[in-house]
């Protein structure tokens, strides 16, 4: 797997916490770092801005940054000084996120995202990529222009039904998926990117950037455990139970985590049997894996050093 590209999701109890942890994974020879924002917490887009100029090769990206709470063309401004602060290694992940936590936190009227998420990429992509956007559509006006285009800043988006990898396949420079069986993403996620990709006339489909949980540890209970408690959230909203019952986990509309569903989402167990499930992925047609790393066990410190040496001795750097 040295060849192949490993991420993992920084995260922190403050501000101070994640910068910390994003130089300590370059350190370790990581080779990304993602971050993702959601409801309150803190932005991942000014997070990035100063962990540019506190790292020299990491990659820098975004999964995801959520489109409801700020017009395209303010995600551009933000973009571009993560872009120019660290040249050629950012990423830039957008998406609608959930109805509930966007209803809720923001009191946005979410309804039809992917009609929505496709309108913002093609404004965020056209700015960002060549230097001007003249936008008038259902969802937001956009005219307006940066100095300097940025085209080698890639635009990806989430997905996690079919139309979206497809959408992702016709206008995205890439996917990331979350929570989505390897099984979800060999037979439903990859046919579709191709499919929108074929329907654009793309020479070949985006990459598919699979962000997954990962727990090195020997007893597989605990890690099982761990899972379920910091992952309840997803089976209470309405677009993860779908995914995973369309992926063969009917009892997924139960609202609670069965044993074949953790095992089917989560990589979990000893170094050799979490390195076999993500090299599993990559065969699939995977192209990178972003971790999210899931601590189990008393001493929580060393359970993430455990994982973070794994990840490290993997992307071989």
């Amino acid at each position: 797997m040295a060849d192949d590209t490993i991420g993992v999701a920084a995260v922190g109890r403050d501000s101070s916490a994640v910068l910390a942890m994003i130089r300590n994974l370059e350190e370790r020879g990581i080779d990304a770092a993602w971050l993702t924002t959601g409801a309150a917490r803190p932005d991942g887009l000014t997070l990035l801005a100063a962990a540019a100029v506190q790292t020299r090769r990491i990659q820098l990206g975004t999964a995801i940054i959520p489109t409801w709470p700020r017009h395209p063309v303010a995600a551009v401004q933000q973009a571009q000084v993560v872009a120019q602060l660290a040249p050629a290694r950012f990423r830039f992940g957008i998406g609608p996120s959930h109805a509930a936590v966007m209803k809720s936190t923001f009191g946005v009227d979410f309804h039809r995202p992917l009609s929505h998420l496709r309108e913002y990429l093609h404004v965020v992509r056209t700015l960002l990529h060549e230097g001007a956007i003249e936008h008038e559509g259902d969802w937001c006006t956009a005219n307006a222009a940066i100095p300097w285009a940025l085209p080698s800043v890639p635009v990806m988006i989430s997905a996690l039904r079919p139309s979206a990898y497809e959408l992702a396949g016709e206008a995205a420079d890439g996917v990331i998926s979350w929570l989505c069986p390897a099984i979800y993403l060999r037979d439903v996620a990859l046919s579709a990117l191709q499919r929108g990709a074929a329907r654009a006339e793309r020479e070949q489909a985006p990459p598919l950037i699979a962000h997954v949980p990962v727990c090195v540890h020997d007893d597989l209970g605990e890690a099982e455990a761990a899972f379920r408690s910091q992952f309840s959230f997803y089976l209470g909203t309405h677009s993860y139970p779908r995914m995973l019952a369309e992926a063969g986990f009917p009892e997924a509309e139960k609202g609670e985590w069965s044993e074949r569903m953790v095992d089917a989402v989560l990589a979990a167990g000893d170094e050799e049997r979490v390195t076999v499930r993500l090299r599993e992925l990559l065969a699939y047609g995977v192209t990178e894996i972003v971790a999210s790393v899931v601590t189990a066990g008393e001493d929580e410190e060393a359970s993430a050093a455990r994982t973070l040496d794994l990840l490290a001795s993997l992307s071989g750097r």
